[in-house]
């Protein structure tokens, strides 16, 4: 690795930081025959530069071997009718600071099609396409043999913090409207592999209600809420501190005057516009400063495990 600074989009490189690789993967839901796509970031040598990846700008190398070493594996599981990368400054950032990210689209849940928001289908899929990500990296030739087995974590926003509490051991219910029979259902998820900890962002926790649902779920957990959040109602936020099996490994935190989407990359100035909802945050609010913040958050909190 050079040991001199260099500019970043995201800040400044030092020399105890990486490079930031990028790839793109294909992976296959055989349960529903469909494929998905996921964006991955991770710590590389081969010095990077400006690339266009959608309409984002990112300081990346393409396709460049991984650096040499173990790393921590980070998943982040966007929101209902989100995108994999919506949260690509924060993938980007942990990259640079020796993690790798996996950012897999959700399938008929993202932006570009989201006919399974509010199913039971689309809770029972949520998981399993994180199993499948996770699964992905230690089938990678590339990968496999850098990442630290017992050092996985998930980052979910929105619905994806109802994705990482499934993936954790917790067992959410299906509410009356998301059956075709008015029923609610419990949801079963399979874990292949043990989730280290989990980082929540204004989570969605309506799914967790039932006695018990959250119960399994022992693991450290940094959990960010919007003081002005739209969506998402504070006792959402109180479930988790209750139903978790100790409330003592949950860090908790309000964030004055955001709103549900200011947890979302910032996005290029010709994006935010009054029509463009996901760009806009409460008046006052300053997005890029936060990120700043909380991109520095997750990694202590990350680190400290």
């Amino acid at each position: 690795m050079q040991n001199e600074k260099i500019n970043m989009v995201h800040g400044e490189r030092d020399k105890n930081e990486y490079f930031v690789g990028y790839c793109e993967a294909q992976l296959a839901d055989s349960h529903c025959e469909v494929s998905f796509p996921m964006s991955v970031m991770y710590p590389v040598d081969q010095e990077s530069k400006l690339e266009m990846i959608g309409p984002f700008p990112l300081d990346i190398s393409i396709n460049a071997q991984p650096a040499e070493g173990k790393f921590p594996l980070v998943l982040i599981s966007h929101g209902s009718g989100g995108g994999n990368l919506l949260y690509r400054t924060l993938a980007h950032y942990l990259a640079r600071n020796g993690f790798i990210v996996g950012m897999p689209e959700h399938p008929f849940n993202n932006f570009s099609n989201n006919t399974l928001e509010g199913t039971v289908e689309n809770l029972e899929n949520r998981p399993r396409h994180i199993n499948i990500a996770i699964e992905w990296f230690f089938e990678s030739e590339n990968f496999a043999r850098i990442i630290k087995p017992d050092a996985i974590s998930i980052i979910g926003h929105s619905t994806g913090g109802c994705t990482a509490l499934s993936m954790a051991g917790g067992i959410p219910t299906s509410l009356p409207s998301e059956s075709l029979d008015g029923e609610p259902k419990e949801i079963i998820v399979a874990h292949k592999r043990k989730i280290s900890s989990l980082v929540l962002l204004a989570p969605g926790t309506v799914w967790f209600q039932a006695k018990g649902a959250l119960s399994e779920v022992d693991i450290p957990i940094l959990m960010i809420a919007a003081e002005k959040d739209q969506f998402i109602q504070p006792y959402q936020a109180q479930t988790v501190l209750d139903g978790v099996a100790d409330r003592s490994k949950v860090v908790y935190k309000i964030v004055e005057n955001a709103g549900h989407f200011s947890f979302l990359s910032p996005f290029p100035e010709f994006m935010i516009t009054p029509e463009f909802f996901p760009a806009q945050d409460p008046p006052g609010f300053d997005r890029q400063k936060y990120h700043d913040e909380l991109n520095h958050e997750i990694l202590n909190f990350l680190l400290a495990l």
